[in-house]
């Protein structure tokens, strides 16, 4: 024991004067695959350059500056979520880990991954503990899967009747039964975890592990989740905040309609637009890409909408959402980068909850 703590050490020094360094070829191998993403996609970028010569730009202006308010929108979810964690961060800083998250996941292979582990990263250097950070990179994900999905259900109802939207019930459906099991699971999570402590003791019957008492196990997790629980206040703070996201992102399609001079679908609008959504949370492409053009504008033509300015509305919503969004999270991933950490705040002392278990007694539950 004693000569493993000094090798321990030394390699933890030979990582520090490393690291540096590996960072920068880290960025550069990044920087170089979100290159070769959109090199491969010329074809895509020229045949919306031929389409922008009639368009109205005061129009697609405005479309841009609500695209913008989206993600000020998923900037305040976030920022909710780590406030009900007892921290404290601005929206500025916030709304830069917003747009940097959206360029990562839109423009790299496994893009969410990249960009869940940014997001973790930077909650830490605001000043989230370990739990807070991981916990919030859930919840938002979560929060943003809720509500797209309620999105969709309320599409589905607007447009139920028309041949296309009946063949997305039982698709939509089992989504929306998905997202309502998530929400009851929340509500409901003292009888989950009754039932995952009897799976618990089933599988160490039958396998032997896991080793520990079943009890302790989910005792201390239920503690240590409700040191981050947040209140019912800030649950619909953040379901809100995920509603308007998807809600500017919405009317940024709907002024690309205008800003091309085409009638909008409205009947099939929301269903179209949450259906693309979805589809393009589906890891075949970086951002959905191609997923989300060739759906949205099948979807949109399918409730009535006139196929070529279909197709020319969702190119413009698509180089306001995706293209232009692109090179403005990267320069926010090297400007949020540069903001100086900030000392890690006591999330578990400073929250309200129970104390912590001893050897001999199971944690509490976490507030509803």
């Amino acid at each position: 024991m004693g000569a493993a703590a000094p090798a321990a050490v030394a390699a933890r020094s030979r990582w520090r004067r490393a690291w540096p360094v590996l960072r920068w070829v880290l960025a550069g191998v990044v920087v170089g695959l979100a290159a070769w993403v959109v090199s491969g996609q010329t074809a895509e970028l020229s045949g919306a350059g031929r389409l922008l010569s009639g368009i109205r730009w005061p129009w697609a202006v405005v479309a841009a500056m609500v695209e913008a308010l989206s993600y000020v929108a998923s900037a305040a979810l976030q920022l909710t979520l780590l406030r009900s964690g007892q921290l404290r961060s601005g929206l500025g800083r916030t709304a830069l880990v917003s747009l940097a998250t959206s360029a990562m996941q839109n423009s790299l292979p496994a893009g969410a991954a990249f960009a869940g582990l940014f997001a973790y990263r930077q909650y830490r250097r605001m000043g989230a503990g370990e739990l807070l950070a991981a916990w919030s990179v859930v919840a938002v994900t979560g929060c943003l899967f809720v509500g797209v999905t309620a999105m969709s259900v309320v599409g589905l109802v607007l447009a139920f009747g028309v041949g296309s939207a009946e063949g997305l019930v039982q698709v939509l459906g089992g989504l929306g039964a998905v997202a309502a099991a998530l929400v009851v699971a929340w509500l409901r999570r003292d009888w989950v975890f009754e039932r995952v402590e009897g799976l618990l003791r089933f599988g160490q019957r039958r396998l032997g592990r896991p080793h520990g008492d079943p009890r302790q196990l989910v005792g201390r997790f239920r503690w240590r989740l409700g040191a981050v629980t947040p209140s019912r206040r800030h649950w619909g703070m953040a379901l809100g905040s995920a509603l308007f996201t998807w809600g500017f992102d919405l009317l940024c399609l709907v002024f690309a309609f205008v800003a091309v001079g085409a009638r909008v679908p409205w009947r099939g609008l929301l269903l179209a637009y949450s259906a693309a959504q979805l589809a393009a949370t589906l890891p075949i492409t970086p951002g959905g890409l191609g997923v989300v053009e060739g759906s949205l504008t099948v979807a949109l033509v399918a409730f009535g909408g006139a196929e070529t300015s279909a197709v020319a509305a969702v190119l413009v919503y698509r180089m306001i959402s995706y293209w232009a969004e692109m090179p403005v999270g990267w320069l926010s991933s090297i400007a949020v980068g540069r903001l100086p950490a900030r000392p890690v705040v006591p999330i578990d002392s400073a929250a309200p909850q129970p104390s912590a278990p001893s050897e001999g007694e199971a944690p509490s539950g976490g507030r509803s």
